[in-house]
């Protein structure tokens, strides 16, 4: 017999996310959209209180259950207390998106270490920090892992060593998850946006970097569609996915 609330579309009702960097587009689509679907969302940002608040009220106003958690996601005890906050005030810890990066444009030759690690430390060691905090948690009903990747990982970008390089290890981090979390019934996988509407703090939308001409369908996508591609995920219909990097990109990248 089917389930009735998977029916009823609230097919992660009594589950808990954990979304990070989920103040503004691809992060707040993923929010709502697990939130639609019945999980208590703990909404991630660094430091804009606003933006987190406005997610909130946007998921509460449609009936959902969200808090918002400031936390810097490259201080292993930041996230480890912002996973503690969503133990406290929703009970458990199903779902993790690891969301959170940053976009930064550098020629090898002018970037320093500490742009480097810059990147790496907002990129893939908030990764690492997000699942060392929510694991304990996740053990116990088992869970979903979600990272986050980045297209450029895949075909190539100039002036972007930081960027591909902690994305394309987002890759590489999900299938040793997959591996090392089987047994407690954690899925984990990439998804990597393509050509996506997005827009950054003093930029106008759809940054030049995030062109159309190598899309199959000659469209940009939304932050929805990367956002329904977690929400399977992490629903009862994506339970045997794990270990796969998975594209939704128009047809960007076919691999």
């Amino acid at each position: 017999m089917a389930d009735s609330n998977a029916l009823a579309g609230q097919e992660l009702a009594g589950k808990v996310a954990i979304v990070t960097g989920a103040g503004r587009n691809i992060g707040r689509a993923i929010a709502r959209q697990l939130a639609a679907a019945g999980a208590s969302v703990a909404v991630n940002a660094r430091s804009n209180q606003a933006e987190a608040d406005a997610v909130v009220r946007e998921i509460e106003a449609a009936g959902g259950k969200a808090m918002a958690v400031l936390a810097d996601v490259g201080d292993a005890a930041a996230v480890e207390a912002m996973a503690q906050a969503a133990l406290k005030r929703f009970g458990r810890i199903d779902i993790l998106v690891n969301n959170a990066s940053l976009r930064r444009e550098k020629p090898i030759d002018q970037m320093s270490y500490a742009d480097w690690r810059e990147v790496m430390n907002a990129t893939l060691d908030s990764a690492f920090h997000g699942v060392k905090a929510c694991l304990p948690a996740m053990k116990k009903n088992g869970g979903t892992i979600i990272n986050i990747g980045g297209m450029s990982a895949h075909i190539g970008s100039k002036g972007r060593a930081h960027v591909m390089t902690a994305k394309a290890a987002l890759v590489g981090f999900s299938r040793a998850l997959a591996h090392d979390l089987a047994a407690d019934r954690i899925t984990a996988n990439c998804v990597v946006p393509g050509a996506i509407d997005t827009t950054r703090p003093g930029s106008s939308p759809n940054p030049a970097h995030h062109l159309t001409h190598g899309t199959i369908t000659g469209e940009r996508g939304k932050p929805d569609d990367v956002a329904a591609m977690v929400r399977f995920l992490c629903g009862p219909g994506g339970r045997y996915v794990t270990g796969q990097t998975i594209h939704v990109s128009g047809g960007a990248f076919l691999g």
